[in-house]
């Protein structure tokens, strides 16, 4: 170990122990952000404590669920994780999750899109896990061409890697086209059915620019694809979800793989919806050896506490917090609301931090109309945009009646924990989860 190592893993130490001790704060990211400076060289040096090397999973929604699953799913097999499960996805939260961790069998990191070149090249991972590419923050990272040549490059410095990609998505099958890494596909097999939202993220073709044909969408642009002019198409995939069942009671699926040393296909039940999520997590796992029972034992004892499908009850009432930040996430967000049949409340806490990216003029991008039904029986509306976001519901045709524009949180929380018998659902930019999260269920 050289003395800018040993100097940076005793600066993390210490940055570490004052975070926790005297500012009671979780230190998931500060001590590595300081041990970078130290040592430019940190995760390089640490990450041999993951004997079998590390997966690390990109792309623009569902990353950390993902991740937390699949150290789940490693741990469910008796395996020993390092893994950066608060969501800290830039360089220093994968170095605060190895200085942080004693000797493991395998790492497990999320990374976020515009770091993976600056994380991949020093973990220099197993697999890369690409999970789909939305527009997002737009402001921050700009567009998704600059997100794709920042994971091509990541991908070319880490050649040995295998890119494990998203098929139906043809943004991560163009990255897949530009690298020479191995590469393996999924997808899922056949249309579900699902109703279609306005966004869609990718309608030419990235190889000549003519517009895409689709046999079906599932959602956004993911789908069977097809470019009439060149002939790119959704690639021949390598894992597949097939027989995909979705209903008010979660999930079902089978997972099947074209590789004959794959096992026999294996059934995937969730008590949430997210099938490609599922997926990748099923694929990532299998492809690190874990055995598909104990991939469901992860899935069944899933409990996340950082707002993502996070459950509670309060005053005998369910409330399912979730975050979201992009048009994509809201609107998946809103078919898990409507998947519900009974009645429901359903609020909206809207902030514009650097969490969650400061330009909102993707609310207009939104299918709110899809909220004007029966059984939504209330709106509310709150956090510092709350009144962008209630002239945007202004051009919806959902009862004006049905929707509360509250500014202020605790007094948001107060209106969501009214009597009532409905279930309750909220949808919160990363900046107010703690708040709400306080606010709503600690307090209830």
């Amino acid at each position: 170990m050289g003395a800018r190592t040993s100097c940076a893993k005793a600066v993390a130490g210490l940055a570490t122990w004052g975070l926790k001790h005297v500012f009671r704060r979780p230190a998931g990211n500060f001590p590595g952000k300081i041990a970078l400076y130290v040592d430019p060289r940190i995760i390089a040096n640490t990450v041999g404590k993951a004997r079998e090397g590390s997966i690390v999973v990109v792309g623009t929604n569902g990353k950390t669920t993902v991740t937390n699953l699949l150290a789940d799913a490693f741990e469910a097999a008796g395996k020993r994780v390092i893994c950066n499960r608060t969501g800290a996805n830039l360089d220093s939260g994968v170095a605060t999750a190895l200085l942080h961790a004693d000797a493991a069998d395998i790492g497990v990191f999320e990374s976020d899109e515009l770091w993976l070149a600056k994380s991949a090249p020093q973990l220099a991972p197993r697999y890369i896990i690409l999970l789909n590419l939305f527009r997002d923050q737009l402001d921050r990272v700009g567009e998704i061409d600059r997100i794709q040549d920042s994971i091509v490059g990541a991908c070319k410095a880490t050649p040995l890697a295998t890119l494990v990609y998203n098929a139906d998505d043809p943004l991560c099958a163009a990255i897949a086209e530009r690298v020479d890494n191995p590469t393996l596909a999924f997808g899922v097999e056949g249309d579900m059915g699902l109703s279609q939202n306005t966004v869609v993220d990718a309608q030419m073709c990235q190889r000549c620019s003519s517009m895409m044909e689709y046999e079906y969408r599932q959602y956004g642009q993911l789908g069977e694809y097809r470019c009439p002019s060149c002939g790119f198409a959704r690639p021949t995939r390598s894992w597949s979800a097939s027989q995909v069942k979705l209903d008010a009671e979660g999930l079902s699926f089978s997972v099947s793989s074209s590789d004959a040393g794959a096992g026999e296909p294996f059934e995937i039940r969730a008590p949430f919806s997210g099938v490609y999520n599922l997926l990748a997590v099923a694929v990532g796992a299998r492809l690190g050896g874990v055995e598909p029972a104990a991939i469901q034992k992860a899935i069944d004892e899933f409990d996340p506490q950082n707002g993502r499908l996070q459950r509670f009850s309060v005053q005998g009432r369910s409330v399912l917090l979730n975050l979201a930040k992009n048009p994509t996430g809201f609107n998946q967000n809103i078919k898990i609301i409507l998947q519900d049949k009974g009645p429901k409340t359903v609020a909206f806490f809207i902030n514009d931090k650097e969490a969650d990216g400061h330009d909102v003029s993707w609310l207009w991008d939104i299918d709110f109309d899809q909220l004007n039904a029966p059984q939504v029986q209330r709106i509310i509306l709150s956090g510092r945009y709350c009144n962008d976001l209630a002239e945007r519901f202004s051009f919806t045709d959902i009862p004006r009646e049905k929707v509360t524009v509250q500014a202020d949180i605790p007094a948001a929380a107060a209106e969501l924990k009214a009597d009532g018998s409905e279930n309750v659902y909220v949808v919160t930019c990363f900046s107010d989860r703690d708040k709400i999260l306080s606010q709503v269920v600690k307090e209830a």
